[in-house]
């Protein structure tokens, strides 16, 4: 009986490629090798495509070790905001940036839906005990901008409380940039077909339905709504000391690389001149808010 060896197939559809002996024979040659692979229904140009993009992705998180290595020996302090609409790729490109960082030095910030006695308390103090301390990272899953667009859509707050919170976010930014935090505000930005058959997958996929909430059910019918939000927050708190990074997301992978080389473009670090990987985020990719730019997804 022929052994069989498992080999991890490259992550198109998750799932496992079974080689035999004798497929392994096969990849002596370039054709054995794409004859393989279509017999697989695999696409040999997605496959290369996805080697690629692991290759590149490795290369730019050695990069963020010597980020992080700086910033914990420097005491310096990172904020790094993730923000988008629902399904955009947010929590992925968070995974991929702190994939190989120590966790002792950064931290994921993904909080709750607020208590009865958070409803009480001045809206930014839930957010202020998770910034980061001296040397240390912290990835913000969403952030204090849920009352920017989520919670008016929804109703989850009053129109006074959202007044109150555009006048009052610059402020508060503007105390974290004078304390020396550097912030980074992303916005992922995803079109509505495809957030549609993002949604469609979570429901098909067992290993992502722990997303699906009732959030999402108004995602799509409230498509305009978010927009009208989303725009009126980059025209109040895009600021020079706090500007919104907008990151065309259809693509996760693109998504994924461009972001991780825009923080690394934009901090500094020792040793940042040394590296041989592109740190010029593609600009059909990733680009600064602009005022009279047309409005995205």
């Amino acid at each position: 009986m022929p052994t069989t060896k498992k080999l991890n197939a490259v992550p198109m559809k998750k799932e496992v490629l079974t080689l035999t002996a004798e497929d392994l024979a096969e990849l002596t040659s370039k054709q054995g090798l794409i004859k393989l692979l279509k017999s697989k229904n695999i696409s040999p140009k997605n496959a290369l495509r996805v080697l690629h993009y692991e290759a590149e992705l490795r290369q730019l998180q050695v990069e963020l070790v010597k980020l992080q290595r700086d910033v914990q020996l420097t005491g310096r302090r990172v904020v790094i905001i993730f923000e988008g609409r629902d399904a955009a790729g947010k929590g992925g490109a968070i995974r991929r940036f702190t994939e190989h960082l120590n966790p002792r030095s950064m931290r994921v910030v993904a909080l709750p839906k607020p208590t009865e006695v958070e409803k009480g308390q001045w809206y930014f103090q839930r957010y202020v005990k998770p910034l980061p301390n001296p040397g240390e990272i912290a990835f913000f899953d969403r952030s204090w901008y849920n009352r920017a667009v989520v919670e008016p859509v929804m109703n989850f707050c009053t129109k006074q409380q959202h007044q109150t919170f555009m006048q009052q976010v610059p402020e508060f930014e503007h105390m974290l940039y004078e304390d020396n935090i550097e912030i980074i505000k992303f916005w992922f930005s995803i079109s509505k077909d495809e957030q549609e058959r993002r949604f469609k997958g979570r429901v098909n996929n067992p290993l992502k339905q722990w997303k699906i909430s009732p959030v999402d059910d108004k995602a799509q019918e409230n498509w305009d709504l978010y927009t009208m939000y989303k725009e009126e927050m980059f025209s109040k708190t895009h600021t020079s000391y706090s500007p919104w990074v907008i990151v065309k997301a259809n693509s996760k992978m693109k998504a994924r690389l461009e972001a991780i080389r825009h923080v690394l473009n934009t901090l500094p670090y020792k040793g940042k001149g040394e590296s041989k990987v592109n740190l010029h985020p593609d600009p059909a990719i990733v680009l600064r808010f602009h005022r009279q730019s047309k409005a995205v997804d």
